[in-house]
């Protein structure tokens, strides 16, 4: 990026201000190539900077809420009901590979959170939460994680019954061919809805809820007929006419490894290969892929959508885990030393050290200036799969199991 173009930038950006600027300069100098550490040192990193995005929320009416993350525009944002749930898993996990039992209490306050917001017919609204916010499909799932992991985990009754709720909801509102195009991102379909819809196939899993599997095989089966010949799938971004983003990419490939594997279903999980394995071959040395992909996998941006990185090295992670393909260990081991590499851990800067940039450089298309919590929550989980070799989170008890 030339200086000049600094002025071509939304002015509600603030460039020019001085942790923005410094923050911008750095990317320009390629100062923000941190080096790697152990794993551990990034996961108690990545962990701090959640735990500050919630504690900026205490005293608050979303006390209990993750920030959405800290934008050069906003600051830090509201607590975020849709990643504050999957976040959830993620503390219940780090409690134990980091031997901190306190983060069990931060995840019980994110529950305590969201079912405050959940309404009787068992939606919870989208956005910030804010009055006049609609539930949204996706945001629905990934709310619906906390409470899987709520039961599951910490034995909430409460989760169990605010989860069948919400998944009877969120059963409702699809259509017969299986695809949700009512309380939809932007008033379309979307094939990423699969991240979600795995959180639906878990509840009625652990709930023994019948309709939410067969709603759950309905949207993947849906999904799978949005999959091309190169294993890149249509209908998958925010907007109509776009190229999706690596993340939509990353989260469409997670829902359907998961649900192959609690359903034991082969055909989704070769449609999760067919994917991974067309992103793998475009993966650079270094671990870096491009912020979004046209069919046939052709790149269309010159920046990394950092997000997708992590995500992607949690897909290949699984996928080694599943099937034993050691090239998708590899390739998950580079995307993790790729996204070290933009964590900066020697930072004074509390709001700076640790945090995860939605793109590399920072003014990517993909969260522009922003460090989102989501970054942080999927590197975390990646660290600790990779550490332990397990899943994050991990399979139900009552799960059928899918291995090669």
């Amino acid at each position: 990026m030339k200086p000049s173009a600094l002025l071509q930038l939304p002015l509600r950006y603030k460039p020019w201000q001085g942790r923005n600027l410094r923050l911008v300069l750095q990317d320009m100098a390629g100062a923000a190539r941190q080096p790697e550490q152990d794993h551990r040192t990034h996961l108690r990193a990545a962990i701090d900077w959640l735990c500050r995005a919630q504690d900026v929320r205490y005293g608050k009416p979303d006390a209990g809420g993750v920030a959405a993350g800290w934008s050069f525009e906003d600051g830090w944002l509201p607590g975020y009901p849709e990643t504050t749930g999957y976040i959830i898993e993620t503390f219940i996990a780090a409690a134990q590979y980091l031997d901190r039992p306190e983060l069990v209490q931060r995840a019980q306050k994110m529950i305590d959170w969201e079912l405050s917001l959940q309404a009787a017919d068992g939606a919870f609204p989208g956005h910030f939460g804010e009055a006049g916010s609609h539930p949204v499909i996706f945001n629905q799932g990934q709310i619906m994680h906390g409470l899987v992991a709520g039961y599951t985990s910490l034995g909430r009754q409460d989760c169990l019954e605010a989860g069948v709720r919400a998944g009877r909801w969120l059963a409702a509102q699809q259509d017969a061919d299986g695809c949700y195009r009512r309380f939809e991102h932007n008033g379309v379909p979307h094939v990423y809805n699969t991240r979600a819809i795995w959180a639906l196939a878990a509840m009625g899993v652990v709930a023994n809820e019948p309709d939410f599997v067969a709603a759950a095989r309905r949207n993947l089966d849906w999904a799978l007929t949005r999959q091309t010949p190169s294993g890149w799938f249509a209908t998958n971004a925010f907007l109509p006419g776009r190229h999706p983003f690596t993340h939509t990419i990353a989260y469409a490939i997670r829902g359907f490894i998961e649900v192959a594997v609690l359903l034991g279903d082969e055909r989704y999980l070769a449609a999760a290969e067919k994917a991974a394995h067309g992103l793998m071959a475009q993966q650079r040395s270094d671990g870096w892929l491009a912020g979004t992909y046209d069919d046939g996998w052709a790149p269309t941006a010159s920046y990394a959508c950092v997000t997708g990185v992590a995500q992607m090295a949690l897909c290949w992670l699984r996928l080694a885990q599943v099937t034993g393909d050691k090239s998708c260990h590899d390739a998950a081991w580079r995307a993790i030393a790729y996204v070290k590499r933009t964590q900066r851990l020697e930072e004074d800067d509390a709001i700076v050290r640790g945090a995860i940039p939605g793109s590399a450089p920072i003014w990517g298309a993909y969260s522009r200036f922003e460090f989102p919590n989501w970054a942080a929550k999927f590197f975390a989980d990646a660290l600790m799969m990779d550490m332990a070799n397990v899943a994050v989170p991990p399979l139900p008890a009552a799960a059928k199991g899918l291995t090669r």
